[in-house]
Order: structure tokens, then C-alpha cells, then sequence
């Protein structure tokens, strides 16, 4: 945690815990904004993907060689 937010945090410890508990609401709040663009992003990539499929049905790997692939390369890391 950075400085700043060591600061922050400090201070808001000292709040009351209605207002603890607001500012902990705001929080929370912010990332469930930040899910909903993770949430488009997979969205469009499925989509993308599922383009990428249509466009070329005989381009087919084996699942179980793309995660042989996976596992080599996660492993040589």
C-alpha cells in the first residue's frame, strides 16, 4: 500500500462507523464499475472469437493439444 493510502486509511479509521461504513460502500461500489468493463471486454472478445470460428469452421485444434500447448509454456516459465 502506498504512503498516500496508509494516510487515508489512517484517518478514516477514525471516523465514525456510519461513516466508515458509507465510505466502504463508496468503495466497493467503484469496483463493481471497473466489473462492468471487464465484463465488455470479454464480451467482445467472445465475440471476436466466435467471428474468428465462423470465418474459418476447418481451422479446429484439439483441446486437448491447445492445453498441452498451455501447459508447456506455462511451465518453461
Amino acid at each position: 500500500m502506498t504512503q498516500n493510502a496508509e494516510r487515508l486509511l489512517e484517518v478514516a479509521l477514525q471516523l465514525s462507523p456510519n461513516e466508515r461504513a458509507k465510505i466502504a460502500a463508496e468503495l466497493l461500489s467503484s469496483l463493481d464499475a471497473q466489473g462492468d468493463d471487464v465484463k465488455a471486454a470479454w464480451a467482445a472478445e467472445i465475440t471476436r472469437r466466435a467471428a474468428e470460428a465462423d470465418a474459418d469452421p476447418d481451422d479446429e485444434e484439439d483441446w486437448r493439444e491447445a492445453l498441452d500447448d498451455i501447459r508447456r509454456e506455462v511451465l518453461s516459465r
